[in-house]
């Protein structure tokens, strides 16, 4: 009998440990657990000490509060212009309310992975496969709208879903390395004709410049040997209107002076034509030496009458 009291002491304080340790309940950081009572939720425990009651009371989910990244595996997805490139991604999401993670959906994680796979596939058939190769932050975007608006009943915030790889096939990346290339050969091409082009255009140019001024010089100097040769007749004709002057007063060294003039310049020329190495001079000393006289005569008449006016 003593032993069947002592079995039932015992038992006693195991069943108020076990009720104890069902009863004191710690919630570590980062996580919420539900609370249900009799298989019905009633509340959330935060992070902290919490106490329930035993038996009428248990935990239900526990729920990770804290960001999360999911792993989005490749998959094959069709373009617009049907191609089809392997596409894989990270979803980083965060749940909020605890209660609707736990019961709103069953298998969360499968749940989301799920609902952006498909929104990938969606917004990359849309396009073509240069856009969606060119313009994957707007692939990000549209994506990430229709899975936060999708998972809010879920008590879930999807923060970001980024698009790490999109592979097309290996044929098309060769192709579109030959085609690339081919456009570069084609620009350098176009630099090249443009250099060309733009170098002859300035040289052109250039030369049209070098005519230009070779025409303004030329008009210059034939102005300059125009003027030179108009004031050389002006001379000659004043000079010989001074002589006959002086002839018409009955001046014959005017005359002398005259002819001696015209005789030396004839003279000066046929000495320095380049075919003359002889000169023969049919001519009388004594008519070129009265000549010479005669120069010599006027110039000193000129002087005195410089030097007296009044005669």
């Amino acid at each position: 009998m003593y032993s069947s009291g002592l079995l039932l002491s015992l038992a006693l304080i195991a069943l108020l440990v076990v009720g104890l340790f069902k009863a004191v309940r710690m919630v570590p950081q980062g996580y919420a657990w539900t609370v249900e009572a009799f298989g019905r939720y009633t509340h959330t425990l935060q992070p902290g000490l919490h106490f329930l009651v035993p038996v009428y009371q248990d935990v239900g989910r526990k729920i990770n509060m804290m960001e999360q990244v999911l792993e989005v595996p490749s998959q094959d997805v069709i373009t617009r212009d049907n191609a089809v490139v392997k596409v894989d991604g990270v979803v980083f999401y965060q749940v909020l309310d605890a209660a609707k993670a736990a019961y709103e959906v069953a298998q969360l994680e499968v749940a989301v992975l799920n609902l952006v796979m498909t929104n990938i596939r969606t917004a990359i058939g849309s396009m073509d496969l240069d856009e969606s190769l060119s313009k994957r932050d707007e692939i990000n975007t549209r994506v990430l709208q229709a899975v936060d608006s999708a998972t809010h009943p879920w008590g879930l915030k999807v923060n970001r879903i980024e698009l790490k790889d999109i592979q097309p096939p290996r044929d098309l990346v060769e192709s579109m390395a030959r085609q690339m290339k081919a456009e570069r050969e084609k620009r350098a091409n176009i630099l090249d004709a443009e250099g060309h082009r733009q170098a002859e255009i300035l040289r052109a140019e250039g030369e049209k410049q070098g005519a230009i001024l070779t025409a303004e010089g030329q008009r210059e100097a034939a102005f300059r040997q125009a003027e030179a040769r108009e004031r050389l007749a002006e001379a000659e004709a004043r000079a010989t209107t001074l002589v006959s002057d002086a002839i018409s007063q009955g001046n014959l060294q005017a005359i002398n002076y005259f002819v001696a003039q015209k005789y030396i310049e004839a003279f000066k020329a046929l000495a320095e034509a380049p075919n003359q190495k002889f000169v023969m001079m049919p001519m009388e000393s004594a008519g070129v030496i009265g000549s010479l006289a005669g120069i010599a005569d006027l110039a000193r008449e000129a002087a005195d009458s410089r030097a007296n006016p009044s005669r």
